[in-house]
């Protein structure tokens, strides 16, 4: 191996302790991972010892087999933002490479694990695998563990509707426009970030002033095509709104878009970053016969969506995703 594995610092400091650490992609950082991490943490507070989480960027398929990898739930930015939550100590991102991938599984656990951030218990989710061709597995690792002094600890799978938790079911329902769904097996409102750019203006011609958002970083996962029940987080503050995702066929020069309208709120948003949640799929786009009929349906879409975050359905909710 040429060059650091980490980037700086590499690794974490010493400490005669050693560390709880649990390691694994975590895209979405769904409530099957979140298990895994308040696990780590309970165990590192009862062990007196620092609580570690290791995972990687890119995801391993976009270096091995890249026609096959995933879009990804979260992107680095937002799993830090998520991962901060979690009252771990240090989460460490390493870059995967094709180097890294063909470390079999006792190197990758003494140099990584053992040397880098000093371990002595481990933590993982049911279904891990790890080393080159995800050859080492759990009984792999309780092997390992007893020539080289740690203890492994297995967290079992989080269950939704007698299903297993994972990245995969979420993106199959976000594929769909399933955002409750989604956000039941997240713990929390699926969402995108980026920033506000000029667009042609028709919105506000047609009474409905909207914020064209820049298109996210090509490999984030956005839902299926359709008009959404969202939140925005705008300059601190939080305002709900409908969103457009998709083709603008009543205007046939019109490119693909995503455009959010907010309730009461009309103020230029240019440059800005907006973060946005989706609360619930209202319909497909159509193509409207008429500038009217297109109003006439906005109009609807803003009195179902008010309506909607009313009363407290979709996936917007206050206090029912908890993460734990």
């Amino acid at each position: 191996m040429t060059g650091p594995l980490f980037s700086s610092p590499p690794g974490i400091p010493r400490d005669p302790h050693g560390s709880v650490v649990t390691v694994g992609t975590f895209d979405g950082v769904h409530r099957g991972h979140w298990q895994v991490l308040q696990e780590t943490r309970s165990r590192a507070e009862q062990d007196g010892r620092r609580s570690v989480l290791l995972t990687f960027h890119p995801h391993p398929l976009r270096i091995l087999r890249p026609e096959v990898a995933p879009a990804l739930l979260t992107t680095p930015l937002e799993k830090e933002e998520i991962l901060a939550e979690s009252g771990l100590e240090y989460a460490v991102f390493l870059p995967f490479s094709r180097t890294l991938a063909q470390f079999s599984p006792e190197r990758f656990v003494r140099d990584v694990l053992v040397d880098r951030l000093h371990l002595r218990r481990l933590v993982i989710g049911y279904d891990h695998g790890f080393g080159k061709g995800r050859s080492g597995d759990v009984e792999t690792l309780r092997d390992i563990g007893r020539r080289l002094g740690f203890e492994v600890h297995v967290v079992p799978a989080v269950q939704l509707d007698g299903e297993p938790v994972s990245s995969s079911r979420i993106r199959h329902a976000l594929q769909e426009g399933d955002v409750v769904a989604a956000a039941a097996g997240l713990g929390r409102p699926y969402a995108f970030r980026g920033t506000v750019v000029r667009g042609l203006g028709r919105g506000r011609h047609l009474g409905f002033a909207t914020a064209n958002i820049e298109a996210p970083s090509p490999d984030k996962l956005l839902p299926r095509e359709g008009v959404y029940v969202v939140r925005a987080r705008v300059r601190g503050q939080m305002h709900d709104g409908v969103l457009h995702l998709g083709p603008r066929p009543v205007f046939q020069d019109a490119p693909p878009s995503i455009e959010v309208h907010l309730f009461d709120f009309d103020d230029q948003l240019y440059g800005e970053d907006m973060r946005v949640e989706f609360c619930q799929r209202l319909r497909d786009i159509h193509a409207f016969a008429t500038v009217d009929a297109l109003v006439a349906a906005i109009r609807a879409d803003c009195d179902a969506a008010r309506a909607l975050l009313a009363r407290g359905a979709g996936a917007c909710r206050e206090g029912v995703l908890p993460l734990e």
